[in-house]
């Protein structure tokens, strides 16, 4: 029956030190991505994956779905790159998505360097922990209860926009990113 056999350990990046973390000066020098999680009213887990432009902590895309497998993280990325450009680096975490073969292929392929923080744990390690407070990880997420994926990805949407462009952003001085953008123009 071969009940005997070990269990396999996940594959994680080992860092002694952490880089350190520098503020970008302008827009698509480094973009941050993270994954967040959350339920339906039924308990269906679903996922988000968020990316942001750290110079200016702009929301450039909300991914919702019950699966986001590292070819979906690619593909989320070229949509972005389509309309954003290319940014020099991403930081990421040392999740599963990130350290697999697809996403470094192709990052190397597109000549984006992947920053790696030390774990999951280290949240304040990225722009992203700004941003990720209350439930789903989005500021006023946690009033809401959710159906259908389809409520979830309507919403992020909604709330992608509000973020970007009606609401101050404590983390970049308390303005809008579209405010930080015109002062560094």
């Amino acid at each position: 029956m071969e009940l005997n056999l070990r269990i396999k350990p996940r594959k994680r990046l080992k860092r002694d030190k952490p880089d350190e973390l520098t503020v970008p000066d302008a827009p698509n020098q480094v973009w941050s991505m993270d994954f967040m999680a959350d339920r339906l009213e039924d308990g269906r887990a679903f996922r988000l994956l968020n990316v942001l432009d750290d110079f200016n902590r702009e929301g450039l895309g909300i991914e919702v779905d019950f699966s986001l497998p590292a070819e979906r993280v690619v593909r989320v990325l070229n949509q972005i790159i389509e309309w954003r450009g290319k940014p020099g680096a991403i930081r990421v975490d040392n999740g599963p998505e990130y350290i697999s073969g697809t996403l470094m292929k192709w990052a190397e392929t597109h000549g984006i360097g992947l920053q790696h923080i030390p774990s999951p744990a280290s949240r304040s390690r990225t722009p992203m922990s700004s941003v990720t407070t209350g439930r789903s990880g989005m500021n006023g997420w946690g009033k809401s209860v959710f159906e259908t994926i389809a409520e979830v990805q309507d919403h992020a949407t909604e709330w992608l926009w509000t973020y970007n462009n009606d609401r101050p952003n404590m983390g970049i001085g308390g303005i809008t990113p579209a405010q930080k953008l015109k002062l560094a123009a």
